[in-house]
Order: structure tokens, then sequence, then C-alpha cells
């Protein structure tokens, strides 16, 4: 039989071992792929060994094409802010991305030297806490003036920081204009002091809404009746020229409520035949903004 004195001492060895064993250094785990310290750092010089494809949205291009891109000229970046907020009962809260989507893509080929860097969803849409503005429904999502600005500044300085020589700055919601003007007016002066060329256009021109209604009333002859809702022909014809259910127009027609502003949605390719020029003249409008900002030096 074991005595008492071999029992404790067989005990203090196994508890000396076990404190052991939890000051040890671990065994180091293998790395996950793709999370070593050195993984993702290719050589910036490597030749890119597969063909591209044909965009101009920079979060659909590998960073090979992009840098390849910005080689052949392109060296201007567009930077949209768009929203995620209440548009009515007919059309998805991603509103303004959708439609900035059609845009932006004419937009930079329409540049020819330019692409577009990824559409912020995020913008002011009101306070909060307590709710305000769009905040007082459901799937909103709101910054505050300072979180928009910081954002916007700190996407601005990185597109600088990787090469790109001008950047954009336009908006689909009215929210956003004022927050894209002061960061422009800043990074500007900032950029300005220390010597370096790289500039931001802020461009409102983009967001005139009320002299689009007026260009498709006299151009197209297509007069709107409001009804109170957030939304309007020129907005629900170019979201269905990307994407008809982002509208609900199938969901719509089933109702007999195809129609905004008194307007009719359907037939599809008519709407969508419209929707292209309605595209074609923001960009222009947006374009001969650019211009003369540029010429002018502002």
């Amino acid at each position: 039989m074991k005595t008492v004195t071999s029992i404790l001492a067989a005990g203090a060895v196994f508890l000396s071992a076990q404190a052991l064993a939890q000051t040890a250094t671990p065994s180091p785990r293998p790395p996950a792929p793709g999370a070593s310290a050195t993984a993702g750092s290719p050589d910036p010089l490597a030749p890119r060994p597969i063909d591209g494809v044909d965009t101009v949205f920079m979060e659909e291009m590998t960073w090979m094409e992009i840098r390849d891109a910005m080689k052949a000229g392109k060296d201007t970046a567009i930077v949209a802010t768009g929203g995620l907020e209440q548009n009515g009962p007919y059309l998805v809260s991603a509103k303004h991305n959708i439609v900035l989507r059609a845009t932006t893509d004419v937009l930079a080929r329409r540049l020819g030297n330019a692409l577009v860097s990824s559409i912020i969803q995020f913008v002011p849409e009101g306070e909060i806490d307590p709710p305000s503005g769009h905040m007082k429904y459901p799937g909103t999502i709101s910054l505050s003036a300072a979180t928009f600005e910081a954002l916007l500044s700190d996407v601005a300085s990185s597109l600088k920081s990787t090469g790109f020589r001008t950047i954009v700055f336009i908006g689909d919601s009215g929210g956003n204009q004022a927050g894209m003007k002061k960061v422009a007016d800043t990074l500007n002066a900032r950029w300005a002091a220390a010597g370096v060329s790289n500039r931001i256009y802020y461009v409102p021109e983009f967001y005139q809404y009320a002299f689009l209604h007026e260009w498709i009333e006299n151009t197209m002859g297509i007069k709107q009746i409001d009804e109170g809702l957030h939304d309007d022909y020129a907005i629900s014809a170019i979201m269905a020229l990307v994407d008809p259910v982002s509208i609900r127009l199938p969901q719509r027609v089933a109702k007999g409520r195809d129609t905004i502003n008194g307007v009719k949605l359907s037939p599809l390719a008519t709407t969508q035949a419209n929707a292209r020029r309605i595209v074609e003249r923001r960009v222009d409008q947006t374009i001969d903004a650019l211009k003369r900002a540029m010429a002018a030096g502002k």
C-alpha cells in the first residue's frame, strides 16, 4: 500500500509537469491559406498570366488588370456615392447604387481614361438615434457627416497613393453633396500645399434631377405628374435598364401598377431605350461640367 508521503510526492510531480506544459511555447500551427505574413504579396512587376475582361469597375478587376489599365493611361478614378434608403413601395433600397451602376459605366467609357472605384453605398440618410429622415424606415443605413467625410477622405487618399492622378466625385443623392464638396476642397488644399499635382473634382452637375426632368419633357415628350413617391420616371427607367426586378416591374404588371408619375413603364423595351438616352444625357452633362472645371483649374 502506498504511503501518504508517496502519494503526495507523486501528486507534486504531476502538478509540476502540468504547470510546465502550460507555460511551454505551443507548437506553431500551419498558417491557413492566404493568412501568412507573405501571402498575397507577389512581385508588383510580374506579368499578367491571363487576359482581362471588359469592365471599368475596379471591384471586378484583378490588381494586375488595374495596374495594366493604369499603365495604358487610365489614371482617373470615379468615386460615386449612392445610398441605402426607403424608395417607396416599388423600388429596392439600393436605388441610387443601381442608377450609378448604369451611369458610371458609360461615364468611364466615354472619358476613356477612367475606372470606377467601388460605389459607396453608405451615406448620410438622417439621424440614427432618435431616427429622422429615411432612418424612420427599415433597411436604411445612415452615416454621420463626420464618418462619411472620413470615409471619402480615406478612399480618395488610397486612390492617390496607388497612383491615380485625378479623382472625380459624383453623387446620386442630395444628402451626399455637401460632404463630397467639403472633402474635395480639403484634400485639394492639402495636396497643393504638399506640392503634388493630384486633384479631386467634385461635379455637382451630375445630380440635377430638376433639369433632367425638364429635358425629358422637352426632348422626349414625357411629362410627369408628381405622385408624391420617392421615385420618378428617370430613376425607374435607369434601374429597369440594369435589372427590371429592382423596380418590381413583373409584380407591378401583374397588379396593373406599371406606371410612375403617370408614365407607363411597359413595354420594358421602350423604357430601356428611353433609359439609354437619359443615361447619355446625364453623362454628357457630367463630362461638360468636368471639362469646364479642369479648364478653369478648379
